[in-house]
């Protein structure tokens, strides 16, 4: 059973790009991020026509998360984590959808980038992070087969990132961001990519910027951590490294996990 996660960097500019990828990897479950749409503008009908059924939870032009399933509705279990977006008054980001598909718990997230730090938006991301821990915590405590997937915006090791001193100022890199992840690992969730690929060297996102893809400069910010009654069932976890380089593609490409039924 294969478990996917894809930041699409805005749906219906990568639609034909996201389609040709569900119908080539077929992934059971299929997690998106940066879906850049209303609710109302989310292409359900696009997905149900090659067998995918979705939940979603929208925003417009910016964040917004999705769940797909391959002829299985979603049953929605949260949306939201319960905190508010950086500016006051803003009300809450559309950033974390959770549900159950087929016996596993489903936890999507696209966590707050955090630049430019020092300021609101890093101590926003912090925040953002201590509600994830306290729902890992809860859903921990059910017991049931869960992945906590998505775009975390964490480069957790310097083996995570082409260059550690390109990336040293970024939010993604400071050591407040890599405690946060890292409490998140000692709390008893499993990195599937970082446990099948202990030596690092395996990138998740390439910038449209500077030559990054051509020059291979990338890093992992896309991360799968499984609860221990899943953790038990891995097979397999990679990325789907060769989406990157097509024609109008995400900046991320999609990582995956398989599981034994």
């Amino acid at each position: 059973m294969k478990i996917a996660s894809f930041n699409i960097n805005g749906i219906k500019a990568r639609l034909p790009r996201l389609k040709e990828w569900l119908e080539e990897s077929r992934p059971a479950i299929a997690c998106l991020q940066e879906i850049k749409t209303m609710d109302e503008g989310f292409p359900a009908s696009e997905f149900e026509a090659i067998g995918y059924k979705a939940i979603w939870h929208g925003q417009k032009s910016f964040n917004g998360v999705a769940i797909l399933a391959d002829g299985v509705q979603p049953k929605e279990i949260q949306r939201g984590l319960g905190i508010d977006g950086p500016k006051e008054g803003e009300g809450e980001q559309a950033r974390y959808l959770e549900a159950e598909v087929s016996g596993i718990r489903v936890c999507n997230l696209y966590l707050p980038n955090g630049n430019p730090h020092p300021g609101p938006k890093f101590d926003y991301k912090l925040a953002w992070m201590e509600k994830l821990r306290e729902r890992m915590r809860a859903v921990w405590i059910e017991e049931v087969p869960t992945v906590v997937l998505g775009d975390y915006n964490v480069i957790p090791e310097n083996k995570d990132v082409w260059a550690p001193k390109a990336m040293a100022q970024d939010a993604l890199m400071q050591p407040e961001s890599r405690n946060a992840h890292a409490r998140l690992l000692a709390d008893g969730w499993t990195d599937a990519i970082d446990t099948l690929n202990p030596r690092g060297g395996v990138w998740t996102y390439w910038d449209y910027q500077a030559g990054a893809w051509q020059r291979d400069h990338g890093f992992r910010i896309d991360h799968l951590l499984l609860s221990p009654e899943l953790a038990d069932r891995l097979v397999a976890a990679g990325v789907d490294k060769d989406h990157r380089g097509r024609e109008k593609a995400s900046d991320h490409s999609p990582v995956w996990i398989e599981i034994d039924r």
